[in-house]
């Protein structure tokens, strides 16, 4: 194991990733041995997902997960399907002692479960589900600044063989992915997706934090793309974990794909070593 590794952003999409991969679940096949191959093998998956949402934050600190189906109406198929990851209580002492320290509210619970936001796209990046997984739940009431420094409280993670990922979607409208015409799976993207998936890719690489944090002013079509904002907040903890104290970092885009024309499946790898990412995966 390197001394570094990068934090992550995921788009996890549809539940039905987990069976019809599409663009994005091939991404997620490259990611897990294109980390190996870079960083050696992590110790863990800390997991912030749009799912797992809390009053305050709170660790899922069982010894043992399931893959939890939150989701109805899909293909019986779908819910036969287990990701069967072992937990990290260890992990969880760790990690509320970090928040504790940073002068913040945290849980431990001695529960298990992975919703579909954690365990498809770990599905496709790591399939024998070996890899012990800590579930962080989150406040979504707090600003983008607070689960920013939420993250940071987290940053020596990445020097210790843990890997910190959000999962969400860079692009959340079911309105419109459900509208009525439904777009079909591989509609051409609209353009206020598009708009706000070229200002995040800027915004990011420019390490503009500020713009970030008040992304609901100033992206382009903040509203109409997030009509609420769960999917996007685990942004701010996936990079804020990159980032020391008083450090703002830049990300890359790692993968980008839309599905029914307005469900961005973008992915960002944050921290200095991001690069190396990028570049394994191609």
């Amino acid at each position: 194991m390197d001394s570094l590794l990068p934090t992550l952003y995921l788009s996890h999409g549809s539940p039905m990733t987990a069976l019809q991969p599409g663009a994005a679940g091939a991404f997620f096949q490259r990611l897990g041995p294109a980390l190996e191959s870079c960083f050696g093998r992590p110790r863990a998956v800390l997991v912030l997902s749009a799912h797992t949402l809390t009053r305050e934050p709170v660790l899922l600190a069982g010894a043992q997960h399931q893959a939890v189906h939150d989701f109805g109406g899909f293909p019986d198929e779908l819910y036969t399907l287990r990701y069967d990851a072992p937990g990290a209580p260890e992990l969880a002492r760790q990690v509320q002692d970090l928040l504790q320290a940073a002068d913040l509210p945290v849980h431990r619970v001695d529960q298990g479960g992975l919703d579909h936001g954690i365990w498809t796209p770990l599905r496709w990046a790591w399939p024998q589900a070996d890899l012990p997984v800590l579930p962080l739940g989150f406040p979504p009431h707090w600003r983008p600044a607070q689960l920013f420094a939420l993250g940071q409280a987290l940053a020596p993670l990445a020097a210790q063989g843990v890997l910190v990922m959000g999962s969400g979607s860079l692009t959340h409208n079911l309105r419109k992915v459900f509208g009525d015409p439904q777009p079909a799976l591989d509609a051409p993207e609209i353009d206020e997706c598009a708009a706000f998936r070229q200002w995040i890719q800027a915004r990011c690489a420019a390490a503009d934090w500020e713009a970030l944090f008040d992304y609901r002013r100033q992206a382009p079509s903040a509203e109409l793309m997030h009509p609420t904002d769960e999917h996007w907040l685990p942004w701010y903890p996936a990079a804020g974990a990159a980032a020391p104290a008083a450090t703002r970092p830049a990300g890359l885009r790692l993968h980008g794909s839309v599905t029914f024309g307005c469900l961005a499946m973008d992915a960002y790898a944050f921290g200095p070593v991001a690069g190396r990412l990028a570049a394994a995966l191609g």
